[in-house]
């Protein structure tokens, strides 16, 4: 017999069920939480093609490191990554930068690993910095990164593509309407990076720092491959499928870190406190989140809440994290 919970929604099972029948069960009563919230939100419109997203469209992966999925919903539809894209660009850098000399130098005294408090487009913040970005997770942040990979990839746009594709273990596309929509509605992080570059803290053009970066959102993934890709995370910086090192255990505990005070704008507190665990978000409505020694979670929902975050996305993983006991804090 099934039982309920005071909300309505199926109890989860008891000590006699599976721990993925448990999951399951867990997963289904977050949907059932979550997607209604859904309606209050809005889906980006700033960004032309993203525009006509489907609101009602909905997902939850959850893959662990030995490659068991637990699924919800449409885990198999591909959006833009969007700002989730910023967590494989400062991991390319950090590889890049400790081979040739130290990522302190070529990173950290360019940007900060600060909360910002502020939209992640906010201008203010940066020039009353001189033009160092509180965090990478931040667009300001991403560009500097952008910058820094320039200077150690021949083709930087095809090396995140390729991290990417060893991390989903498939290969990915990358979305040219939304690619060549961006490209023509960056004018703030344009003027970001100009911002920037007048404080001496871009080496290259504009126009050289902007591609790789609407390059690196345009890419095209669904929530069943970025649960997949984020794995490395919670394994000390090892894909688990290839046992590739990506990471040292110290980089890697460094970049959830960053994901847990910065990765979702200025809800990162919020995030931190409800939610309790590294996570990413992008305003294609996708959120990345690591469960250190465990798996890798995204869920999707393309409506947003006013810090450019999934609300539906955020209460599912509050109640996954809740439910199940997964916060790291």
């Amino acid at each position: 017999m099934s039982m309920t919970t005071p909300d309505g929604n199926d109890a989860v099972p008891g000590s006699g069920a599976s721990d993925g029948d448990r999951i399951d069960a867990v997963l289904r009563q977050a949907a059932d939480i979550a997607r209604p919230a859904a309606k209050d939100g809005h889906v980006a419109d700033y960004i032309p093609a993203l525009a006509g997203a489907n609101p009602d469209g909905f997902a939850i992966a959850m893959v662990d490191l030995d490659g068991t999925e637990h699924l919800h919903g449409d885990v198999d539809v591909t959006f833009p990554i969007q700002s989730i894209s910023k967590v494989f660009s400062l991991v390319l850098a950090m590889q890049k930068a400790d081979a040739s000399s130290s990522v302190r130098d070529e990173l950290w005294s360019r940007v900060g690993r600060e909360p910002s408090g502020d939209p992640f487009n906010s201008l203010v913040q940066l020039e009353h910095e001189q033009g160092i970005p509180r965090n990478p997770m931040i667009n300001a942040g991403a560009l500097v990164i952008d910058d820094v990979l320039l200077d150690h990839c021949e083709d930087s746009k095809r090396s995140t593509l390729e991290l990417l594709e060893l991390l989903a273990g498939e290969s990915l596309t990358v979305d040219r309407d939304v690619y060549d929509s961006e490209q023509g509605s960056s004018t703030r992080n344009r003027a970001m990076a100009n911002l920037m570059a007048s404080f001496g803290n871009l080496r290259h053009s504009v126009d050289e720092v902007m591609d790789p970066y609407v390059y690196a959102c345009a890419i095209s993934m669904s929530a069943r491959q970025l649960a997949r890709a984020v794995r490395f995370l919670a394994n000390d910086g090892i894909e688990p499928d290839s046992g590739e090192r990506i990471l040292t255990p110290r980089h890697a505990r460094r970049v959830a870190a960053i994901m847990l005070t910065c990765g979702t704008y200025d809800a990162s507190g919020e995030f931190a406190y409800s939610v309790g665990l590294p996570c990413k978000s992008g305003v294609a409505g996708g959120i990345v989140g690591v469960v250190p020694g465990r798996m890798g979670i995204c869920v999707w929902s393309p409506p947003l809440d006013g810090s450019g975050n999934s609300r539906a996305g955020r209460i599912a993983l509050h109640e996954i994290a809740e439910r199940l006991d997964l916060s790291v804090v």
